[in-house]
């Protein structure tokens, strides 16, 4: 799909061994993940980062809610999708189970209805991990830390991610006690808002950073949420708008003469997209989703649904993987490509859906396992 630099990763038995201890606990996802096999009929949509709240100020999903419940109804439900909610569904740092379930309960009623599409599963993630003490909780049946798509012989690990911090997965539950008080009982009362890894980018890089290490060693393909922060096939979205810049520089020497405006044209676009990126990197400290000379393709994020009126998700549709945004369609994507991006509303519902990447898990999986 794109331009690229001089293969220059390989791994020393030293270093092999220094990976494997410091990804032991993400081996151990991987052994005891729930099991699920992908064919071409397959359709599977995968959310995070709800954090579902009580409905007040502070509840940061409360901003997309009517969002989430129209596409989840009015499309994927209809379009037979089965449902991954991929932890941090509940926000329980801030809010009781009680009030966000009261609160929210149309939506346990909707999530519950996928599994007549073939299946709804739940991972925990650091913000709700307490419903494992929840014996009552509505979706117990479908709560697993861990989920294994088989695709072949090809396997997708889905988890939250927080398990790559091995001080969050050691010291959960003590952790967990101790930001509950302070966000129930000292910052919410003063209005001081979310609290989480993803707005902090050195430590939301260095998560990514140990589970793209994990994923290329043991050659799968893991599926987050946790930072926050959408990826496909690695890329950010200024290594994506890199790299097709570069892809389109290398296509125009090579093409007719009458076709070349139109590349220009999209150069032009993506240039001013990155731009943008770069000037809002200067304020919140810019980091890459590129970990090393080369980009493999071994890490997806479906971002969140708390996002600035918009919600982030991965859809995947037989032997196809998407990152997918889902906005009011009065408003213009910010999210700029070459590509045939074009909103397709959603009737009359005012929501629309573009297509931000999508490839075939085939291609996903070959590059894989040629450069990792």
């Amino acid at each position: 799909m794109f331009g690229l630099p001089t293969l220059g990763m390989c791994y020393s038995k030293s270093t092999m061994c220094f990976l494997e201890k410091k990804h032991v606990h993400l081996e151990s996802l991987l052994k005891k993940a729930k099991a699920v096999h992908l064919d071409q009929s397959s359709r599977i949509l995968i959310l995070s980062d709800l954090h579902m709240g009580n409905g007040g100020r502070l509840d940061e999903f409360r901003q997309n809610a009517e969002l989430l419940k129209c596409i989840l109804g009015s499309y994927y439900l209809p379009e037979k999708y089965s449902l991954v909610l991929n932890g941090d569904i509940e926000e329980l740092f801030k809010f009781s189970l009680k009030n966000i379930t009261s609160k929210w309960s149309d939506f346990y009623d909707l999530f519950l209805k996928f599994k007549q599409n073939g299946f709804l599963w739940k991972t925990y993630g650091n913000h709700d991990s307490a419903l494992l003490d929840e014996g009552e909780y509505l979706l117990r049946s479908s709560l697993v830390e861990s989920i294994k798509l088989h695709y072949g012989n090809e396997i997708l690990l889905l988890f939250h991610g927080h398990q790559a911090s091995p001080f969050l997965w050691e010291t959960c539950s003590v952790l967990s006690r101790a930001v509950i008080f302070f966000l129930r009982y000292i910052a919410k009362p003063v209005g001081i808002r979310n609290f989480s890894v993803a707005y902090n980018s050195r430590r939301r890089f260095a998560i990514e950073q140990s589970i793209y290490e994990f994923s290329n060693h043991s050659k799968i393909v893991s599926i987050i949420g946790h930072t926050h922060r959408p990826l496909f096939e690695s890329l950010s979205k200024v290594d994506y708008l890199n790299y097709r810049i570069e892809d389109l520089c290398r296509t125009y020497s090579s093409i007719p003469d009458e076709q070349r405006p139109e590349i220009e044209h999209n150069i032009t676009l993506l240039k001013t997209e990155l731009d943008a990126c770069y000037k809002k990197g200067k304020i919140s400290g810019l980091r890459s989703g590129l970990y090393n000379n080369l980009p493999i393709p071994s890490v997806f994020n479906s971002g969140c649904t708390i996002g600035k009126r918009a919600v982030t998700a991965l859809e995947i549709e037989g032997s196809t993987i998407r990152l997918v945004c889902w906005y009011n369609g009065k408003r213009k994507p910010k999210f700029i490509g070459d590509r045939d991006q074009r909103p397709i509303e959603l009737g009359s519902t005012g929501y629309s859906r573009i297509v931000l990447n999508e490839d075939s898990l085939d291609y996903v999986f070959s590059r894989l396992h040629l450069l990792a």
